[in-house]
């Protein structure tokens, strides 16, 4: 069964198609998440946003495991007709996207022309896996047990969150506690930091256009991305969640991202 999705702008029907903009959203999220981002490229690109199981209208949906998202992930393309895109996540979505690159599925015809990530972790070195999985299990019971308005003020109080004003965080819990808990929570244990593979040196090996975005206040993922060789911009005045924080620009990272694909295809259809 496919998740939910929204599509936005027109197919375009030209010499070198346009990819599709797929976007897939963070923890707690849904695919209105990106309506800033969406509203600056829609005129210029079709867009699709994707409700991850556990959130949005595919809340009650479910997914054991990466495995699983993945699949769905892929049987939504299809269901869409999406032939060829650009996968764009945030947070859980990102480390959704990167897992998507690296385990091809047999399955799909669509081809995966680049991607944008942000704020998505690599994966754990095997010794942290333990003890990060035992602290996903403590919030996964209480976004089960607790009603969300106790669980988000302190969810909201962890340190990659620190950039927040007080007026940002209780926007964020106002926004998230339309949210179904439980479901909430089996898509935190399904894909779990610690059930993660190492993905970074598997994406490095892929020849796929791949950007990584985070804010200037978001020290962890910068420091991160900055022990990369990959391709990263760093948006000033900006935390983890740089899609909400600074729309403008970051519609604009993912144009000139967009655009250099186009080039880049254009040149090699060219050569052959």
């Amino acid at each position: 069964m496919p998740l939910y999705s929204e599509s936005y702008g027109v197919r375009h029907d030209l010499r070198w198609p346009q990819p599709t903009l797929v976007f897939l959203h963070g923890l707690l999220g849904s695919g209105r998440d990106w309506r800033h981002v969406i509203n600056a490229l829609s005129p210029h690109y079709f867009c699709l946003t994707i409700d991850l199981p556990g959130h949005g209208n595919s809340q009650m949906l479910s997914a054991a495991d990466f495995v699983q998202v993945n699949q769905l992930i892929h049987q939504t393309l299809a269901h869409r007709h999406i032939t060829s895109y650009v996968l764009i996540g945030y947070s859980m979505g990102a480390r959704l996207a990167m897992y998507h690159a690296t385990h091809p599925y047999l399955e799909s015809s669509a081809r995966l022309a680049g991607m944008i990530l942000e704020g998505g972790h690599f994966g754990l070195p095997p010794i942290e896996c333990a003890a990060r999985f035992a602290n996903d299990e403590k919030w996964a019971q209480r976004f089960t047990r607790e009603s969300l308005g106790k669980v988000l003020p302190d969810w909201y109080q962890q340190p990659v969150f620190s950039s927040l004003n007080h007026d940002q965080r209780q926007s964020l819990i106002l926004k998230r506690s339309d949210n179904l808990g439980s479901g909430v929570a089996r898509m935190l244990l399904a894909t779990s930091l610690a059930k993660q593979p190492p993905l970074q040196e598997k994406l490095a090996a892929l020849s796929l256009p791949v950007l990584y975005v985070c804010g200037e206040q978001d020290s962890k993922f910068r420091r991160l991305v900055e022990g990369t060789a990959f391709d990263y911009r760093v948006i000033p005045s900006a935390g983890h969640n740089v899609h909400v924080e600074r729309p403008h620009e970051f519609s604009t990272v993912i144009n000139n991202f967009v655009k250099q694909i186009g080039i880049k295809h254009g040149e090699s259809h060219k050569a052959g």
